[in-house]
Protein backbone atom coordinates (compact mmCIF):
# COMPACT_ATOMS: atom_id res chain seq x y z
CA UNK A 1 0.00 0.00 0.00
CA UNK A 2 1.24 3.46 -0.84
CA UNK A 3 0.95 6.15 1.81
CA UNK A 4 0.33 9.65 0.45
CA UNK A 5 1.83 12.46 2.50
CA UNK A 6 1.19 16.08 1.56
CA UNK A 7 3.64 18.68 2.84
CA UNK A 8 3.60 22.46 2.91
CA UNK A 9 5.55 25.30 4.39
CA UNK A 10 5.28 29.05 4.41
CA UNK A 11 7.90 31.66 5.18
CA UNK A 12 7.82 35.08 6.78
CA UNK A 13 7.21 36.35 10.28
CA UNK A 14 4.48 33.77 10.92
CA UNK A 15 6.23 30.91 9.17
CA UNK A 16 5.86 27.21 9.74
CA UNK A 17 5.60 23.85 8.09
CA UNK A 18 3.89 20.52 8.36
CA UNK A 19 2.36 17.53 6.68
CA UNK A 20 -0.95 15.77 6.23
CA UNK A 21 -1.23 11.98 5.81
CA UNK A 22 -4.12 11.41 3.43
CA UNK A 23 -4.59 7.75 4.39
CA UNK A 24 -4.89 8.26 8.15
CA UNK A 25 -5.92 11.91 8.47
CA UNK A 26 -2.92 12.49 10.73
CA UNK A 27 -1.38 15.91 10.56
CA UNK A 28 1.58 17.75 12.03
CA UNK A 29 2.36 21.44 12.11
CA UNK A 30 5.21 23.38 13.63
CA UNK A 31 5.32 27.14 13.85
CA UNK A 32 8.88 28.34 13.38
CA UNK A 33 9.37 32.08 12.86
CA UNK A 34 11.55 33.76 10.27
CA UNK A 35 11.96 30.96 7.76
CA UNK A 36 12.05 31.60 4.05
CA UNK A 37 9.44 29.80 1.93
CA UNK A 38 12.11 27.42 0.63
CA UNK A 39 13.42 26.63 4.12
CA UNK A 40 9.86 25.93 5.30
CA UNK A 41 9.25 23.60 2.33
CA UNK A 42 12.44 21.65 3.10
CA UNK A 43 11.57 21.35 6.79
CA UNK A 44 8.09 20.11 5.88
CA UNK A 45 9.59 17.33 3.75
CA UNK A 46 12.21 16.49 6.40
CA UNK A 47 9.50 16.24 9.09
CA UNK A 48 7.49 13.83 6.87
CA UNK A 49 10.62 11.78 6.09
CA UNK A 50 11.42 11.46 9.80
CA UNK A 51 7.85 10.36 10.53
CA UNK A 52 8.07 7.47 8.04
CA UNK A 53 11.79 6.59 8.03
CA UNK A 54 11.16 3.19 9.64
CA UNK A 55 8.13 2.32 7.49
CA UNK A 56 8.36 -0.44 4.90
CA UNK A 57 5.36 0.94 2.97
CA UNK A 58 5.68 2.83 -0.28
CA UNK A 59 5.72 6.52 0.65
CA UNK A 60 4.78 9.28 -1.77
CA UNK A 61 5.46 12.82 -0.58
CA UNK A 62 3.57 15.52 -2.45
CA UNK A 63 4.80 19.12 -2.39
CA UNK A 64 3.69 22.16 -4.39
CA UNK A 65 7.24 23.55 -4.32
CA UNK A 66 8.64 22.65 -7.74
CA UNK A 67 12.02 23.99 -6.68
CA UNK A 68 12.33 21.78 -3.59
CA UNK A 69 11.02 18.66 -5.34
CA UNK A 70 13.42 19.11 -8.26
CA UNK A 71 16.36 19.81 -5.95
CA UNK A 72 15.72 16.71 -3.83
CA UNK A 73 15.31 14.62 -6.99
CA UNK A 74 18.72 15.91 -8.21
CA UNK A 75 17.18 17.77 -11.17
CA UNK A 76 17.98 21.34 -10.02
CA UNK A 77 21.16 22.68 -8.47
CA UNK A 78 21.03 24.12 -4.95
CA UNK A 79 22.71 27.51 -4.79
CA UNK A 80 21.86 28.41 -1.20
CA UNK A 81 24.07 27.04 1.59
CA UNK A 82 21.25 26.71 4.15
CA UNK A 83 19.13 24.80 1.63
CA UNK A 84 22.12 22.55 0.85
CA UNK A 85 22.32 21.67 4.56
CA UNK A 86 18.59 20.81 4.58
CA UNK A 87 18.96 18.80 1.34
CA UNK A 88 21.85 16.78 2.77
CA UNK A 89 19.74 16.01 5.86
CA UNK A 90 16.80 14.98 3.65
CA UNK A 91 18.99 12.80 1.38
CA UNK A 92 20.48 11.01 4.41
CA UNK A 93 16.98 10.07 5.58
CA UNK A 94 15.78 9.31 2.02
CA UNK A 95 18.57 6.72 1.72
CA UNK A 96 16.80 4.63 4.41
CA UNK A 97 13.69 4.18 2.26
CA UNK A 98 13.26 1.31 -0.17
CA UNK A 99 10.25 2.80 -1.92
CA UNK A 100 9.97 6.59 -1.78
CA UNK A 101 8.83 9.19 -4.28
CA UNK A 102 8.79 12.95 -3.91
CA UNK A 103 6.39 14.48 -6.39
CA UNK A 104 5.20 17.93 -7.31
CA UNK A 105 1.48 18.75 -7.15
CA UNK A 106 -0.25 21.97 -8.14
CA UNK A 107 -0.95 24.20 -5.14
CA UNK A 108 -4.71 23.76 -5.45
CA UNK A 109 -4.29 19.98 -5.11
CA UNK A 110 -2.03 20.17 -2.05
CA UNK A 111 -4.13 18.84 0.82
CA UNK A 112 -1.57 20.05 3.36
CA UNK A 113 -1.86 23.60 2.07
CA UNK A 114 -5.59 23.51 2.72
CA UNK A 115 -5.05 22.00 6.17
CA UNK A 116 -2.31 24.47 7.11
CA UNK A 117 -4.38 27.39 5.88
CA UNK A 118 -1.82 28.63 3.38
Amino acid sequence: MAISVYVDGSGGSNSGYGYFVKDTGESYYENKPDLTNNQAEYLAIISALKKFETSSDEIIIFSDSKNTVNQLNHEFAINNEQLRIFAREAWAIMAKFSNLKIQWVPRKENLAGKMLGS
